[in-house]
């Protein structure tokens, strides 16, 4: 019963993480990368869909992404996503395939984008800590329930703490990493 409790705290702070690296990835460094542009719906007849389903996106080079839709009338809602998506980047245009040229973040921009990630980090530490609230919670039920004996309930709270603690370790080397990129010039 408790290893079950501390499985499940285990693998929820685990995709706790990782979903925060997930979330990560949609932070702009100075290099380009596909997943800037995995975020975006594109208005495709009526529904709104993945960017991914309506054109192919590459890297063209390393301040460059190229985007290239499957079909001609697609051009304009592309750019109409781009431009209206919190990317803040232009598209340029040529025939059928589109340009975003990614500038060289400044000094300021690159400071805002550390709040960011550290104002993501915090929530993703939240989320982490209420799993171990959650935790405990199930913990102490069954104590209360004369289930567990108190030895082990407090063996059980210990070992979901170590849990956690590793959960948010995780979580700041994946803030402090991403910071390190964020900064090198």
């Amino acid at each position: 019963m408790l290893n079950e409790i501390k499985k499940d705290a285990q693998t929820r702070m685990a995709k706790s993480v990782e979903a925060f690296r997930h979330e990560l990835v949609k932070v702009r460094t100075g290099r380009a990368s596909t997943a800037l542009v995995d975020h975006l719906k594109v208005n495709y007849y009526g529904s709104d869909v993945p960017l991914s389903q309506v054109a192919t996106v590459a890297v063209s080079d390393a301040r460059s992404l190229t985007i290239t839709p499957w079909e001609k009338q697609m051009v304009g809602p592309v750019e109409k996503a781009i431009l209206a998506s919190d990317l803040g980047l232009t598209p340029n245009t040529a025939g059928q395939v589109i340009r975003l040229n990614l500038p060289p973040l400044t000094e300021e921009r690159r400071r805002e984008l550390t709040k960011v990630v550290h104002a993501a980090g915090e929530d993703a530490k939240v989320a982490i800590r209420n799993i171990r609230r959650d935790a405990n919670h199930h913990v102490k039920e069954l104590l209360k329930d004369r289930q567990v004996t108190e030895d082990d309930a407090a063996r059980a709270e210990a070992e979901i703490q170590k849990i956690t603690d590793a959960a948010i370790k995780d979580v700041d080397e994946v803030i402090k990493a991403k910071e390190q990129e964020l900064m090198a010039v």
